[in-house]
């Protein structure tokens, strides 16, 4: 990747990524998107999804908990050091161009 690409995605993610690691960042990166297109490449038509890869090996029993409410609603408390807020919710800045 270009050292503006980097430099871009690090603005747009609100990273702060030192000039002296841009090239380091750089070619991580670069493996990773390399690793990925070769992933890509491979065909997997007819392969069946694996919903846990134990399942390969072992048969998985899941239990399930009942589905209850454990907590009590602590909006306020949880909104009380929000730096911004409307309505209950929490404002973030725009951080996609």
């Amino acid at each position: 990747m270009k050292t503006e690409e980097i430099t871009h995605l690090a603005k747009l993610s609100s990273l702060e990524v030192p000039e002296n690691e841009i090239e380091a960042l750089s070619e991580a990166l670069e493996s990773i998107l390399q690793l990925a297109n070769q992933l890509q490449s491979i065909d997997t038509v007819g392969i069946e999804p694996l919903f846990h890869p134990i399942e390969m090996i072992t048969p998985l029993m899941q239990p399930l908990r009942p589905d209850q409410v454990t907590e009590l609603n602590q909006r306020e408390a949880n909104m009380a050091n929000a730096p911004a807020q409307f309505e209950g919710l929490f404002l973030v800045p725009k951080v996609i161009d």
